[in-house]
């Protein structure tokens, strides 16, 4: 294989230019294969519509503090063009994994070297708290430095708007142009950390503002009487070890911590993935669950903006889907709020999110509204409402992510896990579990079955293979199996959602398949949806279904 000349000539000036540093230099002179070479330079890691995200390391497609300073440099000079006066500062948090505080403290020096001050939280801090510090401290900006479920080689950089959410399409392709723009990652202006401070431009977040998020999410609370069940959670080694027992205990649940995974650890030595959507994650809390006789688990993922679930039951552990999760709270944050309901209630959910959850919400009169994948769309809803005087009930993704309350723009697990245990508590109270009250609401809406295939494909070759599965499901259409009513293609634009790389195939039943490539990591994602009259009949109609996607993506 001959390496191209780009390719060779940044990879010699990454591995002997001693603006480097050494370990930099050093992890780039050791025996690598041009293959290696090849995944390391063959682009600049890509800045999408939500930032970076990507394998730590050195190179133009890694994870490192000068990709950082690059994609800093350009969001600083998107906010200095955006905004006649940018004193109001950009607030930056961080989460447990591996160089996260580093490149968190390099960020903050290039925008203060912009002229722009920033607001530093001292410790790690989950994603759901900066979206509220954003919007508590009157920021212009955003950003949180973290690869939320991803496995620990990875690490990201997520933008945030003035309203504490992921920044749009239109601002996102904006600074995407600001930071392509920057050609010489030696020539980036960086602040002196001592200075920065002593000036006044480089603050620390005051604990006021923690306090406040705390007294924000307890507010979502209800009156439930005794609060009966006993829970163990488990922050997976991340950043929902201190606000999630907070406020569970000054509420006066009965908490039990995995001790093993109470400790932040971007190593995450006791899971393969820190991604609570695993059964492997939790398999620690399940353990303990089972010795204590708990009544649930929960886990939230490093960056406390996900939580996954287990319910103890008389034939043993049961795992939630988020799918199951969200039906749940859909349900009961309308029966707890009923009072407060009206005609501008409305249930907010993504396009690959079962239907369950909004046909409880319709049922019980409230609007359901659908956003393309990815909770910043959700936000987006969100400012709309608050400008409009419709109410905001809950929004919340099949991915493990669920917002109740207008704190925040961006999913929180620290306020869904408050409300899992509150959940349980109350069921309890009544003789029932989680696992009772889900398949009552099965019996009251029918039986839905959902379920995710995630097919990874690495490097550029993985790309290409990206683009042509997508082109030949664009191609088959109706013919991809029988059943086939409507296809919807996303990227030419469906309703008045923006166009998207998203394929939704509904069956005549109302069942639906949905595909398309991870925003985050090298995937392509497949979502089924499937409508039953009962789950052996749900499994039947799902198995046959996963077999024909897999035939096409493993040809």
């Amino acid at each position: 294989m001959a390496l191209s000349k780009k390719i060779l000539d940044t990879y010699e000036l990454w591995r002997t230019n001693e603006f480097f540093d050494s370990d930099t230099r050093a992890e780039l002179d050791a025996d690598l294969s041009e293959k290696e070479i090849e995944d390391r330079f063959w682009r600049d890691l890509e800045f999408g519509t939500g930032g970076l995200r990507g394998v730590m390391g050195a190179g133009t497609n890694r994870m490192n503090k000068y990709i950082i300073r690059k994609a800093t440099r350009g969001f600083a000079n998107y906010l200095n063009d955006k905004y006649d006066d940018v004193s109001r500062g950009v607030a930056i948090g961080y989460d447990s994994r591996n160089n996260s505080g580093a490149f968190a403290l390099e960020a903050s020096l290039v925008l203060v070297e912009a002229g722009i001050p920033v607001y530093l939280y001292d410790t790690l801090q989950p994603t759901p708290v900066l979206s509220f510090t954003v919007r508590e401290l009157g920021c212009i900006g955003g950003i949180v430095i973290t690869a939320s479920h991803n496995p620990r080689e990875y690490n990201g950089y997520k933008v945030y708007d003035s309203e504490g959410c992921q920044v749009l399409i239109d601002d996102a392709n904006r600074i995407i142009s600001y930071v392509n723009a920057i050609e010489d990652i030696t020539a980036i202006p960086v602040a002196i950390e001592s200075e920065a401070r002593q000036s006044g431009m480089l603050r620390s977040v005051d604990a006021c503002v923690l306090d406040k998020f705390n007294a924000c999410v307890k507010a979502q609370a209800h009156d439930i009487g005794e609060k009966s069940a006993k829970i163990v959670y488990t922050p997976l080694h991340g950043t929902g070890k201190v606000p999630v027992r907070r406020v569970l205990s000054e509420l006066g649940y009965d908490v039990t911590v995995v001790s093993e995974q109470e400790k932040p650890n971007g190593d995450f030595p006791t899971v393969n993935s820190p991604n609570p959507e695993n059964a492997e994650a939790l398999s620690l809390g399940i353990k303990l669950c089972e010795e204590m006789g708990a009544d649930i688990i929960l886990g939230t993922d490093p960056d406390c903006d996900r939580v996954g679930i287990a319910v103890n039951t008389s034939e043993g552990m049961k795992l939630l889907t988020g799918n199951q999760v969200g039906a749940l709270l859909v349900d009961y944050v309308i029966k707890m709020n009923k009072a407060d309901l009206d005609a501008t209630s409305t249930v907010v959910k993504t396009i690959v999110t079962s239907e369950l959850g909004a046909t409880i919400a319709k049922a019980n009169g409230c609007r359901v509204v659908e956003t393309l994948t990815g909770f910043k769309f959700i936000g987006e809803q969100m400012g709309i409402y608050e400008k409009t005087g419709y109410k905001f009930v809950i929004g919340y993704e099949e991915s493990y992510g669920y917002l109740v309350g207008m704190h925040a723009r961006d999913k929180d697990a620290v306020v869904a896990s408050m409300l899992i245990c509150e959940m349980a508590c109350y069921y309890k109270n009544q003789g029932k579990t989680l696992i009772d009250v889900m398949n009552e609401i099965y019996a009251t809406y029918g039986y839905y079955l959902d379920a995710l295939d995630n097919f990874t494909l690495k490097g550029i070759d993985g790309v290409e293979k990206i683009q042509a599965i997508m082109a030949q499901m664009r191609t088959q259409g109706k013919a991809l199996m029988d059943g086939i009513e409507i296809v919807y293609d996303y990227e030419k634009g469906v309703d008045d959602l923006p166009k998207s790389d998203v394929l939704k195939f509904i069956f005549n039943d109302g069942s639906w398949i949905a595909i398309r490539p991870s925003g985050t990591e090298p995937k392509i994602k497949v979502y089924y949806s499937v409508r039953g009259e009962n789950k052996d009949e749900a499994t039947k109609v799902l198995t046959a279904r996963r077999a024909i996607i897999n035939k096409i993506i493993n040809a």
